[in-house]
């Protein structure tokens, strides 16, 4: 319904009320006037005779429909205003009464046709309200029954059948070689299940999808039944929930009632987790809904035949809260690991990404991959999409690397606060602030690399410093690499202590996150004086907080050893960030009066200042990339001297070379 219809609806709405209203006071005022008339009932006689004395001065006949008697209303000479008479005339007798009526010449003197005699008239009287009442009648039972037609089939499957038009394949997703091999077979099983059942072969009946968010779990498992051009059956795990019991029951029943008659397909539930918690657990104990929604969907799993031709697959980045027999052999007997993408597979997810958006020349991929650490695929699509929209609002005409790099930053921090009025004395210390982080990321052998320091507010920070690893690793880190994150997190406080003798409230999130790490040291990764021993484990309960979810098995002495280990680790990273600084004073200066004046600087600048002590502006580092790679060229060429040749002579000296 557009805004007009609208509008017309809401005007004859508040309009209709005062309709009614006059009619009601129109219907009163005709009732209270018909009681002030009074009607005086003649015979046929007395009609006729004053007819022939000349007494009656109006006259209306009007003739009964189907019946032979005729109605004559009319007024007498001595009649007040409200006065009239009425006779009723036989069809006999008609003809007298219009015989004087016509020569006595009665000014008003009128002969209503009869109403029986006309089709249309009879139709209008007889046949219309009928047809009226039936077509009201059918609107509102049409009206209810529309309102009613969903309370009716609550029962119904939710599951939707995905568009043939829209199904994915596997080289719409990028990287996940490894997760593509692992289901490949499904495909093969779905294309030609009588292959496996020739050999006696059993096909797994659950494939379960684990890993964090936005790593890709649902577009492989269309791409599955894309490239096995199969029906794909797809639900959320809260849609089977409901405020009725038995209710998520029956849309269990329904849905693979509905694949087996599509067979062979593959269903896909998503965010598992919302139905299949593990039963029987948690402060309030059970959810009788939820649980008898479970069990129908463990019963389905081992009702239909291993095979049938149906495949089940389901997404959840909590496997750990899932029912156990939801996972036992006969129902979800497989799990992939769907990780976190590497920098090549990041690579090919935001070349996928870049199809349909124009990029400058300076724009490099592969660069931004190995910028982009921890990025999932949606992350980077996102990235990708918020650069496009800072080129739009700019006006140009592709995307830069400005505009990436912006982006970067507004997905890991958000919006820059450009308009937000910071004093000189606030932005010289958030300066020196982060110059001590940029400082022990450069200095210390096992820290992460420098890539980006800056002092404009984003979110809740007043600026931030940029690191990240220096190659590309899995998931395991040494003591020396630990001790150099916390190093590096405590050099913001070192830092302001050290150049301006106060310390302000900036570094309380790095005090945060050097004390976790310090913690996990001690209590779970058996690094430090109290042994390989694990005091913690974490182990949040189905329906309770993370506050409440971590094991501890141990006295109240180790508790106290536990926190003088702490205490010991980070105030051993404190000293090492004091000997740090205190030994580069000079460096930290230079970055800080660089970062007071232009606010931000690359990796590029950063290295400049380190080396030179200079900063350079985006063309000089342009400048100077494109005399490397001259000079590299010539070094190839094994010109001489090109380490002190400028630009012009390299180029000279390449040509002639090449002639």
């Amino acid at each position: 319904m557009n805004t007009k219809e609208i509008k017309r609806n809401n005007t004859f709405r508040n309009f209709f009320p005062y309709l009614i209203l006059l009619v009601i006071i129109g219907a009163t005022l005709f009732i209270l006037n018909m009681g002030n008339n009074t009607v005086h009932e003649l015979k046929t006689g007395e009609l006729i005779q004053a007819l022939k004395n000349e007494e009656v001065t109006e006259i209306v006949i009007t003739p009964k429909s189907n019946e032979s008697i005729y109605v004559v209303e009319g007024k007498l000479k001595d009649y007040k205003d409200n006065e009239s008479f009425s006779v009723k005339v036989i069809e006999a007798e008609i003809g007298d009464i219009t015989t004087y009526a016509a020569e006595k010449d009665i000014k008003e003197y009128e002969t209503n046709s009869d109403p029986g005699s006309s089709p249309v008239l009879y139709i209008i009287v007889q046949v219309l309200p009928l047809v009226l009442l039936a077509v009201m009648a059918y609107v509102l039972f049409s009206k209810l029954a529309n309102s009613n037609k969903g309370s009716m089939d609550f029962g119904k499957s939710r599951a939707k059948l995905s568009d043939d038009k829209h199904q994915a394949k596997f080289s719409d997703v990028a990287g996940l070689k490894e997760e593509k091999e692992e289901v490949k077979e499904l495909i093969d099983f779905l294309k030609n299940p009588k292959k496996f059942q020739k050999l006696g072969a059993r096909i797994p009946k659950g494939v379960l999808l684990v890993g964090p968010p936005g790593t890709g779990k649902t577009l492989l498992a269309r791409a599955v039944a894309g490239e096995a051009n199969v029906p794909f059956f797809y639900i959320s795990g809260s849609d089977f929930v409901e405020l009725f019991v038995g209710v998520g029951a029956s849309r269990v029943r329904e849905m693979f009632k509905d694949a087996k008659r599509s067979a062979p397909c593959l269903i896909f539930i998503d965010e598992i987790d919302a139905v299949g918690r593990e039963r029987g657990t948690g402060l309030g104990g059970g959810h009788d809904e939820r649980e008898q929604t479970l069990n129908q969907l463990l019963t389905e799993m081992d009702g239909f035949g291993e095979n049938e031709g149906i495949i089940i697959m389901a997404a959840t980045n909590r496997p750990d809260v899932l029912d156990p027999a939801l996972l036992r052999p006969g129902r979800f007997d497989r799990q992939v690991t769907v990780s976190l993408p590497d920098s090549n597979e990041r690579e090919a997810i935001l070349k996928v990404h870049a199809k349909n958006k124009i990029l400058a020349p300076d724009v490099n991929l592969k660069n931004l991959s190995l910028r982009t650490p921890g990025f999932s695929g949606a992350d980077l699509e996102n990235l990708l999409n918020e650069a496009a929209l800072l080129a739009v609002r700019r006006d140009k005409n592709a995307i830069t690397m400005d505009e990436i790099d912006e982006a970067t930053d507004r997905v890991l921090m958000g919006p820059a606060k450009v308009s937000r009025k910071i004093t000189d004395k606030e932005k010289r210390l958030v300066a020196i602030h982060e110059s001590g982080h940029a400082v022990i990321g450069i200095k210390l052998e096992d820290a992460n690399e420098v890539h980006k320091i800056t002092i404009i507010p984003r979110g809740v920070a007043g600026g931030y410093t940029m690191m990240l690893p220096r190659e590309e690793k899995i998931a395991i880190m040494t003591k020396k690499e630990l001790e150099a994150q916390i190093t590096g997190l405590l050099g913001g406080r070192v830092s302001e202590e050290m150049f301006l003798g106060e310390i302000t409230t900036g570094a309380s999130d790095d005090f945060k996150k050097a004390t976790n790490i310090a913690r996990a040291m001690v209590t779970e990764y058996g690094m430090s004086d109290l042994g390989p021993v694990q005091y913690e484990q974490k182990s949040e309960g189905v329906f309770l907080g993370r506050d409440y979810g971590k094991t501890k098995n141990f006295s109240d002495k180790v508790a106290h050893e536990i926190d003088e280990e702490v205490r010991k680790i980070v105030e051993e990273c404190y000293e090492k960030a004091k000997e740090i600084l205190k030994n580069n004073k000079d460096l930290v200066n230079i970055l800080a009066d660089a970062l007071v004046e232009h606010e931000t600087l690359t990796k590029e600048q950063i290295d400049s200042l380190v080396t030179t002590g200079k900063y350079l502006t985006a063309e000089e580092i342009d400048a100077a990339k494109e005399l490397e790679e001259l000079r590299e060229e010539a070094k190839e060429k094994k010109i001489k001297n090109y380490a002190k040749m400028s630009k012009e002579e390299l180029e000279k000296a390449i040509d002639e070379a090449e002639e």
